[in-house]
């Protein structure tokens, strides 16, 4: 006799769904990832700029080129600032898809230990007629001498 579990479908479907959101949350940390790298290199063009700035502004330039840099300079922050915004709301969206794979991990859990819980039952139930049928058979034996 072979174990049948009746809502195998659904443990198949919670597994499913288990990988999915590990997809899911995978894609999301590449985001994260992808945001985390724009900003240093958006802090690295910063920091290179301005020390163009202080270069420039030892040698004889004039004020308009002074400013130019300035005004770069002062773009690449603004992108810094919404950057960090980019990288926050990514943080964000990590934090809410691992919170969802955690969900889909529990519930997968739940329905695997309801599945083991029915192949000991039937396990368990196997051996007792296995058990009863030597039983029997000892008990016809005994019986046939007389």
């Amino acid at each position: 006799m072979r174990f049948r579990y009746a809502f195998q479908k659904i443990v198949d479907l919670k597994e499913n769904e288990k990988t999915q959101a590990e997809w899911v949350l995978s894609e999301a940390i590449g985001v994260m990832r992808r945001e985390e790298t724009t900003l240093t290199e958006l802090q690295q063009s910063k920091f290179d700029m301005q020390e163009e700035l202080h270069r420039v502004s030892g040698d004889r330039t004039t004020v308009s080129n002074l400013l130019m840099i300035q005004g770069y300079v002062d773009h690449i922050e603004g992108r810094i600032q919404s950057k960090h915004r980019d990288l926050q709301q990514a943080k964000t969206v990590v934090q809410l898809k691992q919170e969802d794979l955690n969900g889909k991990v529990l519930q997968e859990k739940v329905w695997n230990k309801a599945k083991e819980k029915a192949y000991q039952r039937f396990s368990a139930d196997l051996l007792k007629k296995e058990q009863d049928q030597l039983d029997e058979m000892a008990t016809n034996r005994y019986v046939r001498p007389l």
